[in-house]
């Protein structure tokens, strides 16, 4: 008789290709092209409007001009007419909750004619403005439970898109998300006014370069995503994978990722499958997939993006983890998200690389040839070292999470303190200009292969250096913290107005250095130093991981938060209020109402991992551990070495009932804490309690009878693909 184990693995292994497979097409043919065909973009704008409407809406996108209601209306019927061409009989504003993920509510096209018919109707008042009935998002005490009015407004500067069923076609319209009181309940309400914080100060900085033709600066983001696709038999099999998004229990493989022989790998067939399909459906709309590869644990996996704005990065990232959780099923695998699903093996990350472009084509992170003299660059890099130094706490807290807790600090991820990596070049850049000197010439070379067939290699600047958790990578910042599962509006937010804040201040003092006589080329070292001076503790290029950076960054006066408790009230330190409030982004009543709802969340996250452990272990494990153990004692008989096993076996199976029973009690926490608190309970009581009751059932793992132990081990999930 198959052991269980043995069809499990047996069902997981098994994978043809489908009836949805895609096949191969000819991609130089123009019919064949499917990039943006389900966004409203311009070219389908350019299609469906009338000239007069299409050039308004320009103007508008680009110039701020106001959105009245007859353009609105030309919008909207255009709008409606290209998405029911595609299949759409229903259309949602798409929106950005305090909840990490998004959330839609769908209304139809059609409505009654009173003749037995019906008719389509959308309105600019339709596409301008819908009101949920969102009384149950977070909103961390900015309404009570009963104020059920929420309002939805078009943000026409991320373009409709439509997203397909098998049934059908929804428009999805991007949207931000508003209180009755006009509060922000969202993230992309924040986002957008940053963007325009830092478009402001950028705009005047750039001009004290000679650059007036420049009338708007735009943050670009692009998001490495990093997951797990599993096969969905082991998913189904873990309780604590359906519920929590990650193992609650699980032994070390014999084989983990020791050989590194899965990084860059060759793709696995069915895991190639999946990701053409799903590169396919982000095409359709209008995500600029760029590279796919293996990660370093095994069934891990890695998708990047071209860079693009902000705000449509951000959008885009949150269809991309979308699609590819909706795709995987089709392929009978699952895909996870979760920073850390494995124990032991590493977790997921999602890198937020980040710039600053001007609306006539420049990169302001762009160094050149010649940093040493790229005025205007060296200008923009000093702002973002300030503002990363100075709101190092509020940085860290935009990434916490109750998941970023298994992995920051981990090998495959930054520490939990916040450090730029510069490289050598910039480096002597900057330690000359300390210096007061001027005129650095750097050394230029290529990399010969030792081979006349291999091809000589420029030789860049600078190294990489993958445990900093702020790097600057040739012409832009990889701020490489961010979790897997984490939507990277947050981020960019406090990115974009700390960086604001510094420009701002730097360009005041340019300005008021070059109005007592100086030329810029004299003004600049002169502010870029006493920046420098006063910011370069953040700068480590070194190993972020050793032991002597921690005691390090202590002494340089660093923060060290390693836990989601720690980091959030960083939210609520005065210089997060006041740049927040300085810059219109955040008033002080929404910043702390995020403060409360992150702490919330952290709390009760742990809280249904800690419920979910105890219920797996008590009603699933230990039951597994006393078959085994009544197995042992009934073959006992006076053999010696199987009395042996008994007695060990009777020592775990009571040394794992006490930690249940440590877990169940910790769980039901005392009275009266909520918040900051309660969390702060989670982390110190609750946390420690479900490790001592995994560490027991991991070692259980490896000794009850492999037809007992009831839940898919790692050596199973990981590797049978």
């Amino acid at each position: 008789m198959t052991s269980t184990t043995a069809q499990r693995n047996l069902a997981a292994a098994q994978w043809t290709p489908n009836g949805g497979a895609l096949g191969s097409v000819d991609l130089t043919a123009p019919g064949n092209q499917i990039f943006g065909q389900n966004v409203f973009g311009p070219t389908a704008q350019r299609q469906y409007l009338p000239k007069s409407v299409f050039q308004r809406l320009v103007r508008s996108l680009e110039q701020g001009e106001p959105l009245d209601i007859e353009l609105a209306d030309g919008v909207a019927s255009a709008m409606r007419a290209w998405a029911m061409e595609r299949g759409a009989t229903h259309y949602t504003h798409w929106f950005q909750p305090l909840t990490g993920s998004t959330a839609e509510k769908h209304d139809s096209f059609y409505a009654p004619a009173g003749d037995g018919t019906a008719i389509s109707e959308f309105s600019g008042k339709d596409l301008v403005r819908g009101e949920p009935d969102a009384s149950s998002f977070p909103t961390g005490g900015i309404r009570a439970t009963f104020e059920a009015r929420g309002y939805t407004a078009w943000d026409p500067t991320s373009p409709a898109f439509i997203l397909e069923n098998p049934n059908g076609a929804v428009l999805c319209i991007p949207t931000a998300f508003t209180s009755w009181t006009g509060e922000a309940l969202d993230l992309k309400i924040p986002l957008l006014r940053s963007m325009d914080a830092l478009s402001q100060a950028a705009t005047r900085a750039v001009k004290l370069f000679g650059d007036e033709a420049t009338k708007q600066v735009f943050t670009t983001a692009g998001c490495e995503q990093e997951y797990f696709l599993i096969d969905e038999t082991y998913y189904f099999g873990r309780p604590d994978l359906v519920t929590t998004g990650r193992t609650l229990f699980g032994a070390q493989p014999p084989k983990g990722h020791e050989l590194d022989d899965h990084y860059f790998g060759t793709i696995p067939e069915r895991v190639l499958a999946c990701m053409l399909e799903v590169e396919a459906e982000l095409a359709k709309l209008g995500v600029p997939i760029k590279t796919r590869h293996n990660e370093v644990a095994p069934a891990q996996y890695e998708v990047a993006p071209v860079f693009e704005n902000s705000n449509l990065s951000t959008d885009h990232q949150q269809l991309t983890m979308r699609t590819l959780t909706s795709v995987a099923r089709r392929y009978g695998l699952v895909c996870l998200l979760h920073e850390k699903p494995f124990a032991g093996v590493n977790g997921s990350g999602k890198h937020n690389n980040w710039s600053m472009g001007t609306d006539t084509g420049d990169n302001l992170l762009d160094p050149g040839d010649t940093p040493q003299d790229n005025l205007q660059f060296l200008f923009f890099c000093t702002a973002v070292i300030e503002a990363v130094n100075k709101h190092q706490g509020l940085l860290r807290a935009s990434i916490a999470g109750a998941g970023q807790d298994h992995r920051l600090g981990a090998n495959e991820a930054p520490p939990a303190i916040i450090s730029i990596f510069l490289g050598d070049q910039l480096m002597q850049v900057f330690e000359t200009i300390e210096g007061g000197e001027s005129g650095l010439k750097l050394a230029e070379g290529v990399m010969k292969l030792g081979h006349p067939s291999l091809p000589e290699l420029e030789k860049d600047p600078g190294d990489r250096n993958r445990t900093s958790p702020f790097a600057f990578t040739g012409n832009k910042f990889e701020f490489r913290a961010l979790g897997s599962s984490q939507s990277p509006s947050l981020p960019n937010t406090v990115l974009n107005v700390i960086v604001a804040e510094a420009i701002d201040r730097l360009a005041g003092e340019l300005e008021s250095v070059c109005a007592g006589g100086k030329s810029l080329e004299e003004a600049l070292p002169e502010v870029v130093r006493s920046s420098w001076n006063n910011s370069k503790r953040v700068v480590f290029n070194g190993d972020n991981y050793s032991d002597e950076w921690h005691a390090e960054a202590e002494q340089r006066g660093l923060l060290n938060l390693r836990t989601t408790p720690d980091a959030l009230p960083q939210f609520l330190e005065p210089s997060s209020i006041e740049v927040f409030g300085r810059f219109n982004v955040l008033s002080e009543r929404e910043v702390e109402s995020r403060y409360e709802v992150f702490a919330e969340q952290y709390a009760t996250l742990v809280n249904i991992e800690a419920e979910t452990a105890a219920t797996i272990a008590r009603t699933q494990l230990l039951p597994a551990a006393i078959r085994h153990l009544a197995m042992l004692r009934s073959a006992g008989d006076g053999l010696t070495a199987v009395e042996s096993l008994s007695g060990e076996m009777t020592e775990m199976v009571e040394e794992f009932v006490f930690a249940i029973r440590k877990l169940e009690e910790v769980n039901d926490h005392p009275d009266g804490l909520e918040g900051i608190e309660l969390a702060k309970y989670i982390r110190d009581e609750v946390i420690p309690a479900m490790d001592g009751t995994r560490e027991v059932a991991d070692r259980l793992e490896r000794i009850v009878a492999d037809d007992l132990w009831p839940l898919p081990r790692y050596s199973e999930i990981l590797f049978i693909k």
